[in-house]
């Protein structure tokens, strides 16, 4: 099966790299297209893919076609390839707030459409992703969708109705969580520990801490009570978080970024 890439950004990198590591696909079958000679050039010598100098030749060859491009680019692209894409083509959008019914009317007709909302840790094969497709997309076709997003992290198929929130707990909230890290060490600094030690003490914690919640199988509160003694220092500092209303700020946060994401 000839996989298509239009963009070849971190996020279609993190795709590629996923699949070809997983061995899902050889570099032969991947083919893709970018705005630059540079990140053409760049893409095939780090992975050995095919690459093609226009969107026309990869949407002709494709079999199965990934939209790796902005939001604010992708009717463009639509509309520059949407003559030339293959009826039975399985369409793939990472595009972040373009609804299934929003790419179907770019196209004009009706293809095999499937949304994905991954996030920035797939680029180190941690990634979490959320799935949906419309109709004409059989369980097969939505299956292998699946396993494409599994080979760079965790996925799962979500009804489109869920797709902002899954933006705002996964797609968005690695930036909050790199604050969060930013946050602990500059205390860290403060309390005297050099800066690079700080960064990996509080990001090996962070790190810990989600492993165990996902392992553990655990309530994220069971754990957050398992580490606060009676009368000791984690309880103190859980104190001062629930007083400057650490949980009410982290939930206003999300729901902006759903509200956003809804205006795209």
């Amino acid at each position: 099966m000839k996989i298509g890439f239009i963009g070849l950004g971190n996020m279609a990198k993190a795709i590629i790299g996923g699949m070809l590591q997983n061995e899902m696909l050889k570099p032969s079958d991947i083919i893709g297209s970018a705005k630059t000679g540079k990140t053409l050039e760049d893409v095939r010598t780090q992975f050995g893919i095919e690459v093609r100098e226009s969107n026309l030749a990869v949407a002709k060859e494709a079999e199965v076609l990934v939209l790796a491009v902005k939001p604010q680019f992708l009717q463009e692209v639509i509309e520059e390839i949407k003559d030339t894409v293959k009826p039975d083509t399985l369409i793939i959008s990472i595009a972040a707030g373009k609804s299934l019914e929003w790419i179907g009317q770019a196209f004009g007709r009706e293809m095999k459409i499937v949304r994905c909302m991954p996030n920035t840790p797939a680029l180190v094969g941690a990634g979490c992703t959320g799935v949906c497709v419309n109709h004409a997309v059989s369980k097969e076709e939505a299956d292998y969708s699946i396993r494409l997003m599994e080979s760079f992290g965790k996925a799962s198929l979500v009804p489109e109705r869920l797709m902002d929130a899954v933006g705002a707990v996964s797609g968005s909230s690695p930036a909050y969580v790199f604050m969060f890290i930013e946050a602990m060490a500059d205390a860290a600094v403060a309390a005297g520990m050099p800066r690079t030690q700080a960064y990996d003490f509080a990001a090996q914690a962070v790190y810990g801490s989600a492993k165990l919640v996902l392992e553990s199988g655990k309530h994220p509160g069971e754990l957050k009570d398992m580490v606060c003694s009676p009368g000791g220092t984690t309880i103190e500092g859980v104190r001062v978080l629930e007083e400057k209303g650490m949980r009410g700020a982290v939930m206003d946060a999300l729901i902006a970024t759903v509200e956003k994401s809804g205006k795209l």
